[in-house]
């Protein structure tokens, strides 16, 4: 992953992207979640199928290090 990601104050506004690209972690992230196939993703953002895996792996290490918190509910 540490090969993959990176965080650089002139790329992005300092955001973690893959890199050699522009192409943030969330965006790969968000197009998985939006129903976006892995071959969708290389194909619109040049990517390769391990930058895929290290954006993955970049969110699954941040979720583990997060305090959580319940999501509210909707009121009735």
């Amino acid at each position: 992953m540490n090969e993959r990601i990176v965080i650089d104050a002139e790329i992005q506004h300092g955001k973690p992207v893959i890199r050699g690209t522009r192409v943030p972690v969330t965006r790969i992230v968000g197009g998985l979640a939006g129903g976006m196939s892995e071959q969708e993703i290389m194909r619109e953002y040049e990517v390769t199928q391990e930058d895929i895996r290290a954006a993955l792996s970049y969110a699954s290490e941040l979720i583990d290090a997060q305090e959580f918190h319940p999501l509210p509910t909707p009121s009735d």
